[in-house]
């Protein structure tokens, strides 16, 4: 978390409460922070500056004020704007939100206090290496959790920064008619600022839009990466940078009873999409682990209606334009290249990767991969141990250095919690931002962290699919390079009261 320490404090400490909402995937803080490393008494390192990431009064007072004048807008946006243009949208965040707290504070409940006790009386078994789960009877069990059959497309891994920055810089150099950004955070930082140029040159060729979450634009441009060069010039506002002298497209999303969108989608010529965990930042190009997906196909066009309909109710007219947008669907290609994938995702009224995932781990009957930062669902970790309690070989790969100390902090009690039910736990050199699981050869991957804004409250996109290349590639390409590098974890962490105030904020707001 941010401490509030430049001029916007004012704003800060308003929006507080708002801002803890976005520590699940954003650049507001430096990894490691506020964190310890798991199994070690001591605090993280604090990263060596020299030269790099020293404090600059002069830039921090400009993003101060520009922060000050950012959060008002907002605050008047969100209390003022949203509920005349946007009422649906209001309401049914406001419901959505608080029924989804009060059953999920109900159901945690009774798994802390009496499933996991009665769970952990019995013995946990040898894994039994058996027959994984019938893939095609899953994927007709998704088309009925889902009212909807898979789409088709094919999948290139793009495995941490250096190789998706390179390809993505190429692929808008190339663009011909059009660019569409639909990302949680477009940063001010200086790789942020070589993708913004590359923009607006090309704008003056191509149709190009731009749209990020309201809250994350606030707040995520307060502190740079410790990795980053003092001398790079850098704007107070990213997006006034975009739109200067440009034909760009730009807006940001509405966040209803702070609500957020955490999706991050480039779609380029209405063919090619890129999809996953890397926003806009040099967090995402030098300084973390982290994926995306290059896909092509039918399922782009799928893709592009999504964005479609983010971009039409966040203009002037709202939900008539998204209601509007939704009436007029989109074409379904005629051509069926590539192989079945399958668009999974969260909205404030419909939890599908959550129940969708809870699924899978239920018909899990030989091996479940999971890689991800944020781990505070106590659902899902039931799941996993009675899964575990099956015989199945229940593996997740943790970050080391997180950016949310709160997470952090909760993290830890749950690896005891996994440990103590025969859940292999590794931990990842540094920080981890990927995505990714594995069921019994279906693979779930793309925005969606393993918390309660990603699976119930913020909107979220995955890819899901059986193609066993694909999903080996993922695990060539990912899994077992990970749990190489990573160390495994043998016995409990040490706890304290600190630990479990954190895991019960982590609960109920993240």
């Amino acid at each position: 978390m941010l401490k509030p320490t430049h001029l916007a404090d004012t704003v800060y400490l308003a929006l507080l409460a708002a801002s803890v909402l976005l520590t699940g995937c954003s650049s507001m803080g430096q990894p490691g922070t506020g964190g310890e490393r798991f199994g070690l008494d001591e605090p993280l390192a604090t990263p060596q500056m020299g030269s790099l990431g020293k404090p600059d009064p002069a830039r921090n007072l400009t993003r101060s004020s520009t922060t000050l004048e950012s959060g008002a807008g907002l605050i008047g946006k969100t209390l003022l704007v949203d509920p005349l243009i946007r009422p649906f949208s209001t309401i049914k965040a406001l419901y959505g939100a608080t029924i989804k707290s009060t059953g999920g504070f109900i159901d945690r409940t009774l798994i802390e206090q009496v499933r996991f006790p009665r769970l952990e009386r019995r013995p946990i078994p040898d894994v039994t290496n058996g027959n994984p789960m019938d893939l095609a009877a899953w994927e007709r069990q998704l088309d009925d959790m889902t009212g909807k059959a898979a789409s088709r497309g094919t999948i290139r891994f793009l495995v941490d920064g250096e190789t998706y920055f390179d390809r993505l810089r190429q692929v808008l150099i190339e663009a011909e008619e059009s660019i569409d950004m639909r990302t949680y955070i477009f940063d001010n930082d200086d790789v942020a600022l070589e993708i913004a140029d590359l923009l607006r040159d090309k704008s003056s060729k191509v149709d190009i839009r731009i749209l990020v979450d309201g809250l994350a634009d606030l707040f995520a441009t307060r502190r740079d990466s410790s990795s980053m060069p003092v001398d790079v010039e850098l704007p107070p506002s990213i997006s006034s940078y975009l739109t200067d002298a440009s034909r760009i497209q730009f807006r940001k999303q509405s966040n209803p009873w702070f609500t957020g969108d955490h999706v991050k989608i480039t779609i380029v010529d209405e063919d090619l999409a890129f999809l996953g965990g890397m926003n806009i930042g040099r967090e995402y190009r030098y300084d973390w682990h982290d994926l995306m997906m290059e896909v092509e196909g039918p399922v782009v066009t799928q893709l592009r209606h999504e964005f479609d309909l983010a971009w039409a109710k966040s203009g002037m007219f709202g939900d008539l334009a998204w209601f509007a947008t939704a009436f007029e669907g989109y074409p379904q290609p005629d051509s069926t290249p590539g192989y079945p994938l399958r668009v999974l995702s969260t909205t404030i009224h419909d939890s599908e990767l959550y129940r969708v995932q809870v699924a899978a781990i239920r018909r899990a009957r030989n091996h479940i991969y999971i890689e991800n930062a944020y781990f505070s669902d106590d659902k899902i970790l039931f799941e996993l141990a009675r899964a575990r309690r099956r015989g199945v070989d229940v593996r997740v790969i943790l970050a080391e250095e997180g950016d949310s100390g709160i997470l952090n902090l909760s993290n830890r009690k749950t690896i005891n919690t996994m440990l103590r039910n025969g859940i292999r736990v590794y931990i990842y050199p540094g920080m981890t931002h990927l995505k990714a699981a594995i069921y019994d050869g279906w693979a779930c991957l793309g925005s969606a962290n393993f918390d309660k804004l990603s699976l119930q409250i913020n909107r979220e996109i995955n890819l899901g699919t059986s193609h066993r290349a694909t999903v080996n590639s993922l695990m060539e390409q990912v899994f077992y390079p990970d749990f190489a590098v990573s160390t495994e974890l043998y016995e409990p962490v040490q706890l304290g009261a600190r630990h479990h105030i954190a895991e019960v904020i982590a609960d109920e707001i993240f």
